[in-house]
């Protein structure tokens, strides 16, 4: 591979995982209810506005749904996958495929956040258990609607909360999984943001 296509695919890479990963915040700030008004949440709407705004307009949101958040990181990841693609002279697949690879992609990329989040979520309950910052507060709300369910499961044993091996567990099957689709699939997991 030419040197500086492989520089240019890594930039890309880079560049989309942080776009990407904006748009699928707002979308989980969306889901999980968070606090709108937190200054960090502000923040990511204000980034994100430019992007989603006019897709919005044609698809809106349902419930907790966030469809054109969704569509545009789909979109995103398609585009960008084709782009890659083609400067490592290969031909673009179908788009059905292409759009699978992109779902897979945006799936994994979605299970990373939540992972790097609950990972901060654990480190600063050892380090700052009473900080009132904005970001932890809203760590806190993205990550504790898939927290509950395990906490119901395996409740804490003299004030430790144990729940987080089990969303821990259930991350890597899901990520398994993913990674198994994509291999079947034929995924070039280096173009994916996710992996």
């Amino acid at each position: 591979m030419d040197p500086s296509a492989e520089t240019s695919i890594a930039l890309i890479r880079v560049l989309t995982t942080l776009v990407l990963g904006l748009v699928l915040l707002r979308v989980l700030l969306q889901a999980t209810r968070a606090d709108f008004y937190n200054p960090v949440s502000q923040r990511i709407v204000r980034l994100t506005n430019p992007i989603l705004q006019p897709i919005r307009m044609v698809v809106p949101s349902r419930g907790r749904i966030d469809y054109a958040g969704l569509l545009v990181a789909m979109v995103i990841q398609s585009l960008i996958m084709a782009l890659m693609i083609s400067l490592l002279g290969f031909s673009i697949p179908s788009p059905l495929l292409l759009l699978a690879w992109s779902g897979i992609s945006v799936l994994a990329l979605l299970i990373n956040l939540y992972f790097f989040c609950l990972i901060a979520m654990i480190v600063l309950s050892w380090v700052a258990p009473s900080s009132h910052h904005p970001a932890i507060r809203l760590a806190y709300q993205v990550s504790e609607p898939v927290m509950a369910p395990f906490r119901a499961l395996l409740p804490s044993f003299g004030g430790l909360d144990f729940s987080p091996i089990l969303v821990f567990i259930a991350i890597n099957l899901a990520t398994a999984g993913l990674h198994n689709l994509a291999i079947r699939l034929q995924l070039p997991l280096a173009l994916a943001s996710g992996f």
